[in-house]
């Protein structure tokens, strides 16, 4: 691919990016659910002339302006999240706006603006999509007639593949496992890539249970046959603070956005929480196929992680409970995008560099103001290091690989 990017340019290349978000569409989550079933979903609702989303019945909160128009700015928070270096007015920088683009919205727009951002290809993921399992999972018929319709509508607008450079993730929830199967086989005859659900114990009828657990394995099983790469992407993962903070996933936890607090962990704790269990759980003993990427979860639990599983093997070392080193077959079968403000280089040393993989966040305002600013994080790689961060192990994981 040419581009007129400098930063590519000088790179040689264009870098895969593995986090990049589309706005959702008007009608996204309501085009293909049944009318009867919108209330029970999805609707609409207009308060003091502005509109907001009603989900499940309830107001939902996640975002102030679900039409999105205007629109914050790309990466209008990234010094703060960096320590703000250079004394950024974060809520003036919030407050700035322009009318929404084409490219948050249209495929073909989209990928124009990715000849100019230097970018080959992308996975592309929700914004509100990953927020509201979590409002309806005790309605476990409202979850699985919201995702079926808003996976056809991802694919009507986005296309799971469309030219071969924008990979649309559809969303799967576990709540029940036949139906889990069923949305990635229809994905998988789309032609999809990648699928997405959120870090999280899985919610059912017939109560909570590890995404771990034997009664998943036919939709693991699948998984690791096909070869298709799970995504666990940050969203709203249902933990709560224990009263140190208001719960529930809203933009303006504990009165500010920009407040210290402990809810701003909750995302890491979860992916976390998933990724250890899958590990305690021995599902990649289980089904040797399997890959999972952790996107936008951060990476600062990984040491803790390691020491963990280190600990784990020791003290069942005498039972064989592990049929393999849970550390080593964790790095066989998890892929790591860091934050944009982690240390890459201590992930790095916990992963290699065949585990951890690019992602700006683009255009949300905690990811990078342009995809390629993340590269100058990458300077004390050498080539064949970032060579392998910025494309090609996205690459090898956009690609099929069946058990």
């Amino acid at each position: 691919m040419k581009t007129d990017n400098p930063v590519a340019q000088e790179l040689g290349y264009t870098p895969f990016d593995a986090d990049n978000h589309y706005y959702e569409a008007l009608d996204a989550f309501t085009r293909h659910v049944p009318k009867n079933m919108q209330a029970r979903c999805v609707q609409w609702a207009e308060i003091e002339g502005h509109k907001h989303h009603v989900v499940g019945g309830k107001l939902a909160h996640a975002v102030k302006n679900p039409t999105w128009n205007p629109i914050a700015m790309p990466g209008a928070i990234s010094d703060f999240l960096r320590g703000n270096p250079n004394g950024t007015d974060m809520g003036a920088a919030l407050r700035e706006r322009e009318p929404l683009p084409d490219y948050y919205m249209k495929n073909d727009a989209r990928i124009a603006k990715m000849d100019e951002q230097g970018i080959e290809a992308m996975w592309l993921f929700p914004t509100l999509g990953v927020l509201y399992e979590e409002l309806i999972k005790n309605d476990t018929e409202a979850v699985k007639t919201l995702f079926h319709g808003f996976n056809r509508w991802l694919n009507e607008d986005w296309g799971v593949a469309h030219e071969n450079r924008i990979f649309a993730a559809p969303y799967i929830t576990l709540t029940d496992v036949d139906f889990a199967c069923s949305e990635l086989e229809w994905a998988l005859a789309q032609g999809a890539r990648v699928v997405c659900m959120r870090p999280s114990a899985v919610h059912t009828p017939h109560g909570s249970f590890s995404p771990a657990d034997p009664r998943h394995d036919p939709f693991w099983a699948r998984v690791s046959e096909s070869g298709i790469t799970v995504v666990i992407h940050a969203g709203d993962s249902g933990y709560t603070t224990h009263g140190y903070v208001r719960d529930g996933f809203t933009a303006d936890a504990a009165g500010s956005a920009m407040s210290p607090n402990i809810k701003h962990f909750n995302i890491e704790r979860a992916a976390y929480d998933f990724l250890i269990t899958c590990a305690f759980e021995r599902l990649f003993e289980r089904h040797p196929g399997v890959r999972i990427a952790s996107i936008e979860n951060g990476a600062e639990f990984l040491p803790d992680l390691f020491r963990k599983l280190r600990q784990s093997r020791d003290r069942l070392a005498i039972t064989n409970y592990y049929k393999e080193d849970p550390g080593l077959l964790f790095k066989e079968h998890v892929w790591i995008n860091p934050f944009w403000e982690d240390d890459v280089y201590e992930v790095e040393e916990h992963m290699g560099s065949d585990r951890v993989i690019f992602g700006s966040d683009w255009p949300h305002i905690e990811g990078m103001p342009t995809p390629l600013a993340y590269v100058k994080e990458l300077e004390k790689f050498d080539d064949s290091q970032q060579l392998r961060i910025l494309r090609d192990n996205t690459r090898e994981l956009n690609e099929l690989r069946p058990a």
